[in-house]
């Protein structure tokens, strides 16, 4: 009943009567496909509050870091811990900050919680900051903050100008 490999459906075919010179032939198996179930998520990637990375990190999956990373994190949804650091920039679908990031956060979607305190600019499609968060920089909305598309790059403020500089590739 729950086998992986599942034996043809056969339909009965009628004996041909004696007598009428017809021979009794094998009936052909019909083919049938079942869809198969679609594969879970894999677990996230933690990397525990003893471990210090230095180094960038890149992964196709999610990553959960309690440490602290000096390079930067590319990954599909990064989650910062509350007692963790990351020097260098995030680039994520998704990024959960309750802990420190000192650079650049790029993400479709970001979240800063009441614990974060991020000291650096932030380009994000829809962005959340819950009271409490402590925040240094500047916000910039863009449609494809991770560059999925178009190539555009967003330096920080000027020292001079204050403003925000564009540079083109």
């Amino acid at each position: 009943m729950f086998s992986k490999s599942r034996t043809p459906d056969v339909v009965p075919q009628p004996a041909p009567p004696p007598g009428t010179g017809m021979t009794e032939t094998a009936p052909e198996p019909r083919a049938s496909f079942a869809p198969s179930a679609p594969k879970p998520k894999p677990a996230a990637s933690v990397l525990s509050s003893d471990i210090t990375i230095s180094g960038n990190i890149r992964s196709s999956g999610d990553i959960q870091i309690e440490g602290n990373v000096e390079g930067d994190v590319r990954s599909q949804v990064v989650i910062v811990g509350e007692a963790a650091t990351i020097q260098g920039e995030i680039v994520a679908e998704e990024v959960v900050v309750h802990g420190r990031v000192v650079g650049r956060l790029r993400g479709i979607k970001i979240r800063l919680s009441a614990t974060a305190r991020v000291e650096g600019d932030i380009v994000h499609k829809t962005i959340a900051i819950e009271n409490g968060a402590h925040f240094e920089g500047s916000v910039h909305r863009q449609d494809d903050p991770i560059g999925q598309g178009q190539p555009a790059r967003i330096t920080g403020p000027s020292r001079q100008s204050g403003a925000l500089a564009e540079a083109t590739p």
